[in-house]
């Protein structure tokens, strides 16, 4: 793995938010959901009955971003990435809640967390983006900067 690659996945792993795109019946249609990364496959949990839960179910294909909020072009640097949603089920969305966990205690230590908590996620499901391309963007390299990395040849 290449010195920019292992920058793009600490990034990520800083980082806690992601806008979601999916295409549905509806339209287009875009999310903020929190993420844990593996790599560069996204892990999120939702409602199934949520908007963009909806449009996964019909057509996998999404895209996100998850930037940085900044006033001053120069300090902008974020993610853009094409790929699709599974569902997840039985080992893997235990996998996914654990990875989850890691990252969100709140969600990892169960026996502390608040009822609210307990009983929202008695009704999510677990779901993993896996990009195909991926750009980094990072204006601090210059105006528009932006690496791609082609995720389609193997995982990093």
């Amino acid at each position: 793995m290449n010195a920019r690659n292992t920058e793009v996945l600490d990034w990520l792993r800083a980082h806690h938010t992601m806008t979601l795109a999916t295409q549905g019946e509806q339209g287009v249609w875009a999310a903020a959901v929190f993420y844990a990364s593996d790599g560069f496959d996204l892990y999120f949990l939702s409602k199934p009955g949520a908007r963009h839960s909806g449009n996964i179910a019909r057509d996998g294909r999404a895209a996100v971003t998850i930037q940085e909020d900044c006033s001053d072009w120069r300090e902008v640097k974020g993610i853009q990435a094409e790929g699709h949603v599974v569902e997840l089920s039985g080992e893997a969305a235990g996998q996914a809640r654990a990875l989850y966990g890691a990252k969100y205690p709140v969600v990892g230590t169960l026996a502390g967390a608040p009822a609210a908590i307990l009983q929202a996620l008695a009704k999510v499901h677990w779901y993993r983006f896996v990009p195909e391309r991926l750009y980094f963007i990072d204006n601090s390299r210059g105006f528009g900067h932006r690496d791609e990395i082609d995720c389609r040849d193997g995982r990093p």
